[in-house]
């Protein structure tokens, strides 16, 4: 059943998990984007509630803290478009509530990714999705829409057969407190602690000065979950029988995923085909001056919109071949810049 209520054209807006990394980057989205909204409401769990949260306003909202309110069915009421990043399992408790709020929900959560009446969108490569949507729309994994959008640009010049990816994965994926952990483990190391003196929490070892080839729950064919998502979600989002083989490593970096990208295509493609191509996708920003050290580098990038390109080139292992690095803010395109696209998608 596709849903039939209409969002008006300057909506209620509910950020649920406004206390979180992500949640904070969809104020810090709306104000940038200048979203219609006639309201925003800050959610969270019961512990945050009553706490004051900087923003800077947008549409008809003014500038000013706004107040943090408990998370729950009722805090849904009149509210046109809710925006999750509260985990999983917050998102499955509260989708009946907010369904019937008359809100759309738009997922950031693994929780609803795959379900066959939820759309899977980003919006520069499959924005019409968003039309038979039955109440909820997800965000897909970060890695997959950093790697997505620039595949998409080559995609529709010679289709894509088969992908071989390895990500580099910022502490941001996990969120706020690894993002801290890294920070406070660096200070650590330096300090000359080693081992099991250092703080090690957020993730399975040491992430200060290491690379991590695990990332999320191993599976029983040795992948990870974080690398049969980047499969099955890229074969959803591009309705295509592209295969995908990827290895996603967490690194050291603070906000920004980078991928290496092999790419085998149907027909063959020129490097200049594809640089053209890439140049003209939305989204996307070429830096590709090898001669000049010019790449995207993730250190350089945080705080940005695009998924930035380089090391273009021929792949010569194989038949119609290319290779490339992208690099994308993962809180920002990886997660709430894509969900406040999906939701200007949704305005009239």
């Amino acid at each position: 059943m596709t849903w039939e209520k209409k969002i008006p054209a300057n909506p209620v807006v509910a950020v649920a998990g406004a206390t979180g990394a992500v949640g904070q980057e969809f104020m810090n989205v709306l104000h940038d984007l200048d979203f219609p909204a006639a309201e925003v409401r800050a959610l969270a769990s019961a512990r945050s509630a009553g706490k004051q949260i900087d923003f800077g306003g947008c549409g008809q909202v003014p500038e000013g803290p706004l107040t943090v309110q408990e998370m729950t069915p009722e805090a849904f009421e009149g509210v046109d478009i809710a925006l999750f990043s509260a985990g999983a399992g917050v998102s499955k408790e509260l989708r009946e509530a907010v369904v019937a709020a008359g809100a759309v929900m738009v997922d950031n959560s693994s929780a609803f990714r795959m379900e066959e009446d939820v759309p899977l969108v980003v919006p520069e490569v499959n924005p019409d999705d968003v039309k038979w949507h039955s109440g909820v729309i997800s965000n897909p994994n970060c890695t997959t829409i950093i790697m997505a959008l620039p595949l998409k640009a080559l995609h529709d010049v010679s289709p894509v057969k088969r992908v071989v990816v390895s990500s580099y994965q910022a502490a941001s994926g996990a969120g706020a407190p690894a993002m801290a952990e890294l920070y406070d483990q660096t200070r650590e190391f330096l300090d000359g602690k080693r081992g099991d003196e250092l703080t090690i929490s957020a993730f399975a070892h040491q992430i200060a000065f290491n690379c991590i080839p695990h990332i999320d729950v191993f599976l029983e064919d040795g992948s990870t979950k974080e690398e049969w998502k980047m499969v099955v979600e890229t074969k959803k989002i591009f309705s295509a029988p592209i295969d995908v083989a990827p290895t996603c490593v967490r690194v050291p970096s603070l906000r920004c995923h980078a991928e290496s990208v092999n790419v085998e295509f149907e027909k063959p493609i020129s490097v200049e085909e594809a640089r053209a191509a890439l140049e003209a996708f939305p989204g996307v920003t070429v830096m590709d001056d090898p001669a000049n050290k010019v790449y995207p580098m993730p250190g350089m990038l945080q705080g940005t919109n695009d998924v930035y390109v380089g090391r273009l080139r021929k792949d010569p292992t194989i038949e119609n071949g290319l290779q490339f690095w992208c690099v994308g803010d993962q809180i920002r395109k990886g997660a709430a810049l894509n969900a406040v696209q999906i939701a200007q998608l949704l305005l009239p």
